[in-house]
């Protein structure tokens, strides 16, 4: 299903205007409660709403049952037909916090934190001691294949995505949205959908890793990020603190290393200029 719409426009060039119809990607909200309590509005690109629903509870820590799937109730769609409002119905005992005012506004696509009422109920605990190697040269393959996957992106140039691959560059999957932070979360809803979770050793994001992506792949125990773009200065830290390996600017044959370079494979002879 494509998320697109075709819009028009007036191009400018070298003095010259045309009009055009461009395709841009479809962003529209969704109304998420659990069990009949409100827990967030997100503003999202519609399609793979039960893997973004599951990565959200997973990474929000709410739900993290991998084994049994929560029933998802469609209340609302748009007069395009997109799902606007859900309510998911999960076992009591099975839910990990109160989530109820822990989201009590809209959760914008360029931000994952927007609507949390505490900075640090965001803080995921978990450190990572995985001993694993990662072939710098297979980074940018592991690009490559995602950015073969983008087919929202290809027509539109509006959405981001994140890929998830094995230590030796294998693609489990890749998942797009109007969002960075979307993308992570359907991308590990999808892996816990098809129990590929444990396999993730590495995630790719297109745009810059910022702390709520470094710690959304932490919520994942996920051991290696890496970006086409900048790292904030929180991510990095918050990477070097849990154990995980950052990677940035990875572009074409080059990328920098900024926490946990023991897990990228270097050559013996390595000269390092400081």
């Amino acid at each position: 299903m494509s998320h697109q719409n075709q819009y028009p426009g007036l191009f400018y060039n070298h003095g010259n205007f045309t009009s055009v119809a461009d395709v841009l990607a479809v962003e529209e909200s969704l109304n998420i409660s659990v069990n009949g309590e409100s827990f967030t509005v997100t503003m999202r690109t519609p399609g793979e709403e039960t893997e973004l629903i599951r990565g959200l509870l997973y990474t929000e820590a709410v739900y993290r049952d991998a084994e049994e799937e929560p029933e998802i109730v469609v209340l609302e769609k748009s007069t395009s037909g997109h799902i606007t409002s859900v309510e998911v119905k999960l076992d009591p005992p099975k839910i990990l916090k109160d989530f109820a005012g822990s989201r009590n506004i809209i959760s914008a696509s360029s931000c994952g934190l927007c609507g949390r009422t505490s900075f640090e109920d965001t803080i995921s605990k978990n450190v990572i001691n995985e001993d694993l190697m990662i072939d710098p040269a297979e980074v940018r393959k592991m690009f490559d294949q995602m950015r073969a996957s983008q087919k929202e992106f290809t027509q539109s140039g509006g959405t981001h995505a994140a890929g998830a691959f094995t230590a030796e560059g294998n693609l489990l999957a890749v998942c797009e949205d109007i969002g960075r932070h979307n993308a992570v979360d359907k991308l590990i809803g999808k892996l816990i959908m098809r129990k590929q979770l444990r396999l993730a050793k590495c995630i790719t994001v297109s745009g810059r890793i910022s702390y709520e992506i470094v710690n959304k792949a932490l919520s994942a125990e996920i051991p290696v990020i890496a970006s086409v773009s900048a790292p904030s200065t929180m991510a990095v830290e918050m990477a070097a603190k849990s154990g995980m390996t950052l990677m940035a600017f990875c572009r074409e044959n080059k990328l920098t290393v900024y926490a946990h370079p023991e897990r990228i494979k270097q050559p013996e002879n390595i000269t390092v200029n400081k």
